[in-house]
């Protein structure tokens, strides 16, 4: 009886002991991080009398309360290490700090932005350059106090459209570091040598209930979400160009906008828009989701329609169409008149009980000044349009002229599309690098464009913050790692919010391609 006591005892010791050492370790691993996460501030240092070059620039940016992280670092062949100093509204401070990445844990960063709505956190950076600290100037982030959508989704894909092998529909949380897959091309291609192609992601009021996206060449058609039950359809009928190609949701109705597109790509060797995207034909359909009806919009032979969209409330349809070349271009190969080809903006009215359209209506001359325009987007209150502007074409993306505007669309009480009056979104646009693939955040408070002007090649998104007309300078997305974007050899495109992610697996969308 006393041994079992004793061996009784002395295990519950030994529990005790183990339990005491693991807490110790713990507080001791903790202390560890902690000191790496949270360095001291130089004693010393010279003052560089600039801002910090970090990246991505976060300097002096607006950003929505309820982002992840805005982690940056300063150029690691200048430096060997970096430290920050964050000093919140209120006071409170904390250091980042390892290598010459600072990476701030999401918790602190959170609590930090949920206190300092509609205020500011002041950043103060020191880096050390050949023994020597150097002290930047400081600069603010403003905290606004409108959210930004929780989602995104993206197509990645290499920067130069010739060859696939992987291809992803990929979604981010914007209030984490969390990517996750919404489709790949491998799972259901059977072909190799002819391989598959995905594409155009598009969403109902941002929501994924209603949603769809392109499957090209391999098991081909368009796999359409209607109210959480997933279809896979073929749009193409004796009528049309093509199936469905750049869609719209229809803001109310179980209708689909869709331009119908014979596209055709160029490559270059010299011309510094390494790429041409130009169509044959284009057109523009109507397809009814739950009758699988296609009925035509517009079919104009002789000119190229293209990139529709829905007015908010669902009354307008935008949409982009080509001028006549002139007479004597008209019958040459598009391959060297492709430089004079460019896009107006029209709309038609449109009877949601009727399916009927009303006559078309300019809404921008961009032909008249030497311009194109592409990719409308309206504002959800209905106010301001967004597109992407170039001299030529239709895919300003590979252009570097490309850049966004923002019409005044209306000013509370009637059109103004006669003279019609633009932003000032040199915050927003890039200098001589592509900007591309305008939208809107569902709240109308964020701006979000794809753009090539960190090196010419790959695209990023990038957001800006707008509020009441005024748009602020535009930050990058934000990554967990800050070099995450300089060793990504893919692209971000055709960004779109999504207020809620897209819960079905890859695994169940393969299953469409069984029936």
């Amino acid at each position: 009886m006393v041994m079992l006591v004793t061996k009784f005892i002395l295990k519950k010791t030994m529990k005790r002991y183990i339990y005491s050492y693991l807490q110790l370790l713990a507080v001791a691993i903790l202390l560890l991080s902690s000191c790496a996460n949270h360095p001291s501030v130089p004693s010393s240092s010279k003052d560089a009398r600039c801002l910090p070059a970090i990246y991505p620039d976060y300097c002096n940016v607006t950003v929505p309360y309820n982002i992840a992280p805005l982690n940056f670092m300063l150029p690691a062949d200048e430096y060997d290490e970096c430290v920050a100093r964050i000093t919140t509204f209120d006071g409170q401070q904390q250091t980042y700090g390892h290598g010459v990445k600072v990476q701030i844990p999401e918790s602190e960063w959170h609590t930090m932005l949920n206190a300092s709505k509609g205020k500011s956190i002041k950043i103060e950076v020191w880096g050390q350059k050949d023994g020597e600290w150097l002290s930047f100037s400081p600069f603010e982030i403003h905290i606004a106090e409108e959210p930004i959508d929780e989602y995104l989704s993206y197509r990645l894909i290499e920067p130069s459209y010739v060859a696939w092998t992987f291809m992803e529909i990929a979604q981010r949380n914007l209030t984490s570091f969390e990517e996750t897959q919404i489709f790949n091309n491998e799972i259901t291609s059977i072909d190799r040598e002819k391989g598959q192609c995905i594409n155009c992601h598009s969403y109902q009021n941002y929501k994924t209930d209603n949603m769809l996206f392109h499957v090209r060449l391999s098991n081909a058609g368009t796999v359409i979400v209607n109210d959480g039950k997933i279809s896979r359809v073929n749009m193409k009928r004796d009528y049309t160009i093509s199936g469905g190609v750049y869609p719209s949701w229809h803001p109310t109705a179980k209708l689909v906008a869709f331009s119908t597109n014979k596209t055709r790509q160029g490559f270059h060797t010299q011309n510094p828009n390494k790429i041409e995207v130009y169509d044959l034909e284009s057109d523009l359909i109507l397809y009814d989701v739950e009758t699988d009806s296609v009925s035509i919009v517009s079919n104009d032979s002789t000119l190229l329609e293209v990139y529709p969209t829905w007015s908010p409330d669902g009354k307008y349809l935008y949409y982009c169409k080509s001028v006549p070349l002139p007479e004597e271009m008209r019958d040459k190969d598009i391959r060297t008149t492709y430089p004079k080809v460019q896009y107006n903006l029209y709309r038609r009215s449109f009877d949601v009980a009727t399916h009927g359209f009303g006559e078309e209506e300019l809404v921008y001359d961009a032909a008249s000044v030497d311009k194109s325009v592409t990719l409308p987007r309206v504002s959800p209150d209905g106010r301001y349009l967004l597109f992407a502007l170039g001299q030529y074409g239709c895919f300003h993306i590979r252009h570097n002229d490309g850049e966004i505007a923002c019409m005044l669309l209306n000013d509370g009480g009637g059109e103004n599309l006669s003279s019609p009056s633009f932003l000032d979104l040199k915050n927003l646009n890039s200098e001589g690098r592509p900007d591309s693939y305008p939208s809107w955040s569902s709240n109308g408070h964020w701006i979000m464009v794809a753009s090539r002007r960190d090196d010419g090649n790959f695209c990023r998104v990038y957001f800006s913050y707008f509020n009441n007309g005024k748009v602020e300078k535009a930050f990058m997305l934000p990554q967990e790692d800050p070099e995450y974007n300089t060793f990504l050899l893919k692209s971000y495109n055709r960004p779109e919010f999504m207020v809620e992610p897209v819960r079905i697996s890859v695994n169940e969308f393969s299953k469409v391609f069984d029936k």
